[in-house]
């Protein structure tokens, strides 16, 4: 009996400890850590070289022309490895040479062979249109308008140090230089319109 006593005596005195125990505790607020959401899109200006040439109908030779311009890029990344970009360019920084303007949209993939380096590729549509506003210009006064396929490839530097961090959660700013073919071949007299550009990008 004493020990039937004694288990339920030791019983109610941890049901009461468990119950005080309960009404002193006090739950513990945690922060919330923000979750940063990297935003993918990105801005570029530049400035640009373009050369146009194209067979001259008097004896077959090749005519060629060149001036320099500006250069905006809108992108989006979609991951570290492909992403998609809007171009528009213009070339007629120069007396007696053709103007170019050119305006496009392309799909970019891109691969990073150093944590700050990247390559890229570029291919798509746009409209490409020459026009020769002097005389004087090498190619004549036969202007030239397309629309239709170019291409392109190029290379990216970040500046931001983020070690790591590529594509689509890139922030900061960054350089870039590249390549596109506007034209290849291209009617008439196997027009070809080529441009290099370098400038700076920002990554939202």
């Amino acid at each position: 009996m004493k020990k039937l006593l004694s288990v339920v005596a030791l019983s109610a005195l941890l049901a009461s400890s468990h119950a005080m125990a309960g009404k002193n505790y006090e739950p513990v607020e945690s922060d919330v850590v923000p979750v940063d959401v990297p935003n993918p899109f990105y801005v570029g200006i530049g400035a640009n070289w373009t050369g146009v040439s194209r067979d001259c109908p008097c004896d077959g030779s090749r005519v060629k022309d060149s001036t320099y311009g500006e250069i905006l890029r809108v992108g989006y990344d979609f991951n570290p490895f492909f992403g998609i970009e809007a171009r528009a360019l213009q070339a007629n920084l120069g007396i007696n040479f053709a103007k170019t303007t050119h305006y496009g949209i392309y799909l970019k993939p891109q691969y990073h062979f150093t944590p700050l380096m990247n390559v890229y590729g570029l291919a798509g549509y746009g409209h490409t249109e020459t026009k020769c506003v002097a005389s004087q210009s090498a190619l004549g006064s036969q202007d030239f308008k397309k629309n239709g396929f170019s291409f392109g490839a190029g290379i990216e530097y970040d500046l931001s140090g983020d070690q790591g961090i590529q594509g689509d959660e890139e922030e900061g700013w960054g350089l870039f230089a590249d390549w596109q073919n506007l034209a290849y071949k291209d009617s008439p007299q196997n027009t070809n319109v080529n441009v290099v550009s370098a400038g700076i990008t920002y990554d939202f």
